[in-house]
Order: C-alpha cells, then structure tokens, then sequence
C-alpha cells in the first residue's frame, strides 16, 4: 500500500484515523496502542502478508533479548541479540550477493534460490538493534510488549524510515493526550503530507525518466546528456526520499505523534561532514552512536578515527544494498571524509561558493555510483561526463548562434525542456524544507487553499505505480 494511492488516501488512513481516536476516548491508553499496532501490521501485511509472521517472530525475539538485557546485564545476551539481528538481515538481503559474488571470483557454481526482500527490514532491524544496545547501556525503561510493538511497526515510518529510536518514541505512547483529537497537529499534518506528496508525485515521478534513460545507456551519451541524467537522479532521489520522510511525519502529526526529522536541505551543504548532518540525518544518528563509537571513535588517535570513518561508511554503503556499486559508494564517501577531517585539521580553508561547488561535485559524483547497476556502467557514465562522447549543446538555443562550430550544436536526449526541469529542481532545493515551513503553520485560508491545490495536483497525476526508490533498501 502505497502513501501516493487512493485506496491509503481515502480508504486505510480514515479507517486508521476513525478507529484510533475513538479508542483514544475510551480512557485506556492501551486501547488506541493496540488499534494503531494492528493498523500497522494491517499495512505491512498489504505488501505480502507472509512476512508478516518474519516480523512478529524478530519483535518477539528482540522485546524478550531487551528485557533479559534489563534484568541481567551480561554480555552474552546483547551479543546473541544483535547477532540474531544481523544473520536476519544477513539472509534476507546479503546472501544471494555473497554467493554470486565468490561464484564470480572463484569460477564457483554455487545454486542459491533467489530470496525476497521484506519490505522494511533494513529499517526495523536497525531500529531493534539501537534499541537492544540502549537496554545494554541502561537506557531502557521496561516496556509493555503492545508500546514495543507499536514502536516498530508504526506504519508511517515502517517502509522506508525515518529509524525511529525508543527514547523519543515510546514515552509519547504513554501519554493520554496523544490520543486526544487535535484540529491543529490534523490540519498540519496535512498539510506537511500535502507537500511531501507533490514533492514525490509532481517534482520526483517526473524526474525518473531523465535519470533512467541516462543511466539504461551510459556509454552512449554526450556529457551534457549524461550531466543531465546524473543531476536528474541526485535530485529525483532527493524529492523521492525526502518526500516519504516528510509525509511519514505528516502522517504521524495526524495520529499526534512526532516523529523525527530526516533531512535539513543538504544540497546546501558546504563541506561533506556537514551533508551527513542534513541528509538521512536518523541514519547518520545511528551510525554514529551506534557503529562509529563502538569501534572507538576518535577515542584511540587520529589515524585509528580516520580509519572508524572509513569502516563506518562502508557498512553504511552495504547497508543502502548488497551490491558492489553500494560498497563502493559507502567507501567514497568514507574517503570524502576522512579528507574532509584532514583539511579541517590542517586549517585549510576555501571561499563559500568554492566549498559547496566541491562538496556538491563530489555528492553527484558519488550517487552515479549509487544509481548504476554495475561497477563498469558506473564509469561508463563518469567517461561520458567526462566528455568521452563528445560534447553538444541545446540546438534550440545555440544553434542561432553561428560563431559555435556545427558539430558543437545538436539535439539533446531530452532537449532543452528537460534540461530547464532538471535546472529548476535544482533551484527547488535551496527553498527551506517542507518541515521547516510547517514550523510557521498557521490554520488558516491560506494554508487550506494551498495544501488543497497541493493535494488535488497530486491526487490527478496518480496515473501510475510509483513506489518509493528506499524501499529496495
């Protein structure tokens, strides 16, 4: 069930919305956890109802680790958790990479049948994991089974995040004014799902055709046209991801429950340790807390954080997906990084402009990587940037222009429409973030009239299926 379909606009979120404020007036805090709980189970089971038993199994098997870590404290229990946590993963999502990679090294012919990804996994595993650590570490204050539950499976955020941590969660579900109808935190979360929604059915949907096409031929194209294509993707995923994380939070204001914020306008960015404070900034949170102290951080010498950096944004890549183009991405930003802490160190520093023209070179360069299916179309698409394939400018504009040599002037892929498009996505990305602007919310007919435009804008271009691109992750 898709957030941009009609059949969870005007069927699933009604239903959920209706069943869980009258729950909420019945005077039991658990009557509303529960009917939100099984909405969301409801939700994930629309994807395929046979995984939702893989999920139950893991909520169980983590709630009883976290509260054996409560009463114990040992390190056996914590090691056995997220190393149960781990091999589910490790299954699901890796085991078919790992196979066909040592088949492709090795000469070998080792047969795997091909394993079906869950829907969400990466997001609910690292959830658990944070929070079987945070038992660990005393964090943890006893939780019911039906609030842990809750926890995980809330709907807005099980598919592609953000990665929601106990702390600030699990405290709002045992509050009884979260389950009270408020005409504010509705009408601005509707109004942020609005925004999200255009941003992914208007800006993102439109942007993929430019970036596929690019990326189907990446051998083929002319640096403008594969420039283009690479920007259309940096900006797609962006619009795409950031509009999910947005109308999850929306979705969460609906029900009154906040949820985190997941990006701070990172194209802004001036430097690649200030991107990862602003892109997937939950994600960020977790590695950090989670994986990069836990190997020391910059606790044992620079050398030793230099090489915490660079383990820590590997994984991060495998996480995104089992693929070498994900390792690899993970290892380029790690290598951004570890330079960016040197010039840091070194003191060196670089006008504004200059700083993010770099940092943002970098990021693109980083996501064609991301986006191409193999290593070798990965650099069959640098090359073309590059201007292995020529390099040819808009006839429709240029080609008035007669001092420029006719084999410089000619027709691109997309023409100078698209080019435009890609152009104004661009500028798009410097506004202030829907989340941002929500801050300023105010219920009144001006706010109404524009989240009204915004969603009868989305709900017309609904023409197709257009799954969110995290939900492979």
């Amino acid at each position: 069930m898709l957030f941009n379909s009609y059949v969870f606009i005007f069927v699933f979120l009604p239903l959920t919305l209706a069943v869980y404020y009258y729950a909420g007036k019945r005077g039991n805090i658990g009557y509303p956890v529960a009917a939100l709980g099984v909405a969301s189970l409801v939700f994930y089971s629309w994807w395929d109802y046979r995984y939702v038993s893989l999920l139950l199994i893991s909520i169980t098997f983590n709630f009883s680790v976290g509260r054996g870590i409560e009463k114990l404290r040992g390190k056996t229990l914590i090691v056995a958790g997220v190393a149960g946590n781990l091999a589910l993963l490790g299954y699901f999502k890796y085991a078919n990479f790992f196979v066909d990679s040592i088949n492709a090294a090795l000469g070998a012919d080792i047969e795997l049948a091909k394993i079906a990804l869950p829907l969400g996994i990466s997001f609910f595993t690292f959830t658990q994991i944070a929070y079987l650590v945070d038992a660990q570490r005393g964090e943890t204050k006893g939780y019911g089974f039906r609030e842990y539950l809750l926890f995980v499976t809330l709907f807005p955020h099980m598919i592609a995040g953000p990665i929601l941590y106990h702390k600030s969660m699990i405290s709002q579900f045992r509050d009884p004014r979260v389950f009270l109808f408020s005409w504010e935190s509705m009408s601005r979360g509707t109004a942020l799902f609005a925004m999200g929604l255009f941003k992914k059915t208007i800006i993102a949907d439109n942007l993929a055709p430019l970036a596929a096409f690019a990326f189907n031929a990446p051998g083929e194209m002319t640096a403008l046209d594969a420039w283009q294509g690479a920007l259309a993707y940096t900006f797609q995923l962006y619009f795409d991801f950031s509009a999910y994380s947005e109308m999850a939070i929306g979705l969460g204001l609906m029900l009154n429950i906040k949820l985190p914020v997941n990006f701070d306008s990172p194209y802004k960015s001036k430097s690649i340790i200030e991107f990862w404070r602003r892109w997937h900034m939950t994600l960020s949170f977790f590695l950090k807390n989670y994986l990069y102290i836990p190997l020391g951080g910059n606790r044992r010498g620079e050398f030793r954080k230099m090489v915490n950096i660079f383990i820590t944004m590997l994984l991060g890549g495998l996480w995104h997906g089992a693929g070498w183009t994900f390792v690899f991405w993970g290892a380029l930003h790690g290598v951004y990084l570890v330079v960016n802490h040197l010039f840091r160190k070194l003191s060196i520093k670089s006008p504004a402009a200059i700083s993010w023209a770099l940092t943002f070179f970098c990021v693109i360069v980083a996501w064609v990587f991301f986006r191409s299916s193999t290593m070798t179309d990965a650099f069959r698409m640098i090359a073309s940037m590059a201007g292995a394939n020529g390099f040819v400018l808009p006839y429709e504009f240029f080609g008035r222009f007669e001092f420029i040599p006719a084999a410089y002037v000619g027709e691109l892929r997309f023409g100078l429409k698209g080019l435009l498009f890609v152009a104004v996505c661009g500028a798009l990305c410097m506004l202030p973030n829907p989340t941002r602007l929500i801050e300023k919310f105010k219920p009144d007919a001006l706010w109404a009239f524009a989240t009204i435009i915004l969603l009868a804008a989305s709900l017309f271009s609904f023409n197709k299926v257009s799954e969110f691109l995290y939900f492979q992750f």
